[in-house]
């Protein structure tokens, strides 16, 4: 049982240290005056997505590339089944006062480019380097957009933006910014160092490979932050947000994880992936359509749906 205890510890720290970095980065970034918008389409994003970005890092530097690859692709599955449909279940989404199709053609092709790359067998350096080069242009379009936003409706919004921000305060005092940022920076790495081993261990102790582990257990607990935050903007009637944190996690876990994690070494690609769970990865994607361009709304039946298709997909992965 202390491999799963251990496990279990490791989760809650990187779920409590990335959530005191991003209120760290968050209050630092607006105590030196940089605007509200630009710190979510960038510091959160990075924030939320930092438990997966430590323990992808970790995985490839313990000899373990399957729970990075699979914590991704994992992720990236659960963040839209999951993260969407058990929302769902609790409040109707209401998707069809969105307008996302620009950021999710992005997601689109950043699934493209990241499945063509695990077609090379291996994610090497230079795979990491395509993909940090779209992470820069999916920053760049985000910072255009945020632009024309600024220029077209002045700055009235900017108390706004600073609600959707998590415990956003310009006037947080500087001794407590330092301790949200001291407790994300040394937790992480912490959490990450915990989750990874024993998560490997469980591998071994049942039979399982670490690909196994990292699609189910690693992803979903690396998922929770994302549900907590859509469960509350589908009770908050805030679809725009809930849709906007899928299509944008999903998008930094793709382009920057495995970017990032690439720089710390080679990331073989399990055969197994190639021939089933990157394109459920994909189709899941897809499923978004409807929501996306012809503006249906996420009730409880899809809600249903969503949830029922992922936990078949759990069972399939597990048996």
């Amino acid at each position: 049982m202390m491999p799963w205890i251990l496990s279990a510890l490791g989760l809650v720290i990187l779920l409590l240290a990335g959530d005191a970095l991003v209120r760290g980065a968050v209050n630092l970034s607006l105590r030196l005056g940089v605007p509200a918008l630009i710190v979510s389409l960038t510091i959160v994003a990075f924030g939320t997505s930092a438990p997966e970005l430590l323990i992808s890092i970790k995985a490839v530097l313990e000899h373990a590339p399957g729970i990075a690859l699979g914590n991704v692709v994992g992720s990236n599955t659960a963040n839209i089944l999951l993260v969407l449909g058990v929302p769902a279940l609790l409040a109707t989404l209401h998707t069809s006062e969105c307008d996302s199709r620009r950021n999710y053609v992005l997601m689109i092709l950043a699934s493209v480019l990241f499945i063509g790359l695990a077609f090379c067998g291996t994610f090497t350096a230079t795979s990491g380097l395509i993909l940090l080069a779209g992470l820069g242009l999916m920053l760049a379009n985000a910072f255009r957009e945020a632009h024309a936003h600024r220029k077209a409706y002045g700055d009235p919004c900017a108390d706004d933006d600073l609600e959707v921000l998590e415990e956003a305060d310009p006037d947080m005092p500087w001794w407590r910014i330092g301790i949200y940022l001291l407790l994300g920076l040394i937790g992480l790495p912490m959490g990450a160092h915990l989750l990874v081993d024993n998560a490997s261990i469980i591998a071994r102790t049942y039979g399982v490979s670490e690909t196994v582990i990292g699609l189910t257990l690693v992803a979903v607990g690396t998922s929770l932050p994302e549900l907590a935050t859509t469960v509350m903007a589908a009770l908050r009637r805030q679809a725009d947000v809930a849709l906007g944190n899928v299509i944008g996690s999903n998008m930094f876990n793709l382009l920057a994880i495995i970017g990032v994690a690439t720089m710390f070494g080679p990331i073989p690609v399990d055969p197994e992936f190639l021939r089933f769970d990157l394109w459920v990865m994909l189709a899941a994607s897809l499923l978004l359509i409807p929501f996306v361009f012809f503006k249906w709304d996420i009730t409880r039946t899809w809600g249903v749906f969503l949830t029922g298709i992922y936990l078949v997909y759990i069972v399939v992965v597990l048996v």
